[in-house]
C-alpha cells in the first residue's frame, strides 16, 4: 500500500495568510477548506507535512480535492467592487497583495474615473486594517486624501459579518467560475478576471438580497450595543 503525502512549501507570510483565512466566519467558506489543506499539507509546519489520507479524515473531504504537488510561486490579491443599483455592476482589481496603499488607489479610481460626478458616495466594506481613510493619507498628500474622503460616505459590515456584503457574494461567485484552477501568472489572472466581469455585467446578473432590515434587527442583535436608560 502506498501512502500518498503531498508536500507544501509555505513561507512564514502565507502561513499567516492561511490562518488568517480559516479564522474567517462563513463568508469566506469557500477559502477555507483549500487554506486549512494548504496549511496541513505544509512540510514547513510543526511535524512536518501530515498524510493525505490523515487531512481528508480531518477535514472530511476526498483526497482528490489537493491531489497535486504544490508550490506557490507568487501571490495576487483581489478588490471587488460592486454596485448593484448602478448600470456599472462590478470590477476586479488585480494587485500584487492587499496593502493600505493598493486600496487608497483602488478607491481614488472609484471617485475619479467611476463617479467623477457624484457628490457622494456610499461605500460600504469589511472591517479590514486597510480598509481606512487613513489609507488614503498614507497613499496621497494630505489635500488630495481630503478631497477623496469628503467624497465617500463610508459604511462597514458588522465584525464577523462580511456574509452581508454583496462584494463578498460576487467574490465567491468569482472563485466558483473563474478561479477554480491553478492559474499560472497575474497577467493570465487579469485576463481571466476581465473576461469574468464582462461576461457577468453583460448578462445583469443580480444579487438575490433576501436579507431584510427586520432580519437583520434580530439575527445581528448581539452585534449591537445595549442601550442603558
Amino acid at each position: 500500500m502506498m501512502v500518498r503525502k503531498h508536500r507544501v512549501h509555505l513561507t512564514g507570510e502565507e502561513q499567516e495568510e492561511l490562518k488568517g483565512l480559516v479564522s474567517k466566519g462563513r463568508a469566506a467558506a469557500y477559502r477555507q477548506t483549500p487554506a486549512r489543506i494548504l496549511l496541513l499539507s505544509g512540510e514547513n509546519q510543526d511535524g512536518g507535512a501530515m498524510r493525505d489520507a490523515d487531512i481528508a479524515r480531518a477535514l472530511k473531504v476526498g483526497t482528490a480535492t489537493y491531489d497535486y504537488e504544490y508550490r506557490r510561486n507568487g501571490v495576487s490579491n483581489l478588490f471587488m467592487l460592486y454596485a448593484p443599483l448602478e448600470d456599472w455592476r462590478r470590477r476586479v482589481e488585480v494587485t500584487d497583495r492587499r496593502t493600505r496603499t493598493g486600496w487608497a488607489e483602488v478607491v481614488r479610481k472609484l471617485v475619479d474615473e467611476d463617479y467623477p460626478d457624484r457628490e457622494r458616495i456610499v461605500l460600504v466594506m469589511d472591517n479590514l486594517n486597510t480598509h481606512h481613510p487613513s489609507s488614503l493619507y498614507e497613499a496621497f498628500d494630505p489635500a488630495e486624501a481630503r478631497r477623496i474622503t469628503e467624497r465617500l460616505e463610508i459604511h462597514y459590515t458588522p465584525k464577523h459579518g462580511s456574509w452581508l456584503n454583496m462584494a463578498e457574494s460576487e467574490l465567491a461567485v468569482l472563485a466558483r467560475q473563474c478561479l477554480g484552477r491553478r492559474i499560472p501568472d497575474q497577467e493570465m489572472l487579469q485576463r481571466e478576471t476581465r473576461t469574468w466581469q464582462e461576461q457577468r455585467n453583460r448578462e445583469e446578473a443580480r444579487a438575490n438580497w433576501r436579507f431584510t432590515t427586520q432580519d437583520a434587527r434580530l439575527k445581528l442583535r448581539p452585534l449591537y450595543p445595549s442601550l442603558q436608560y
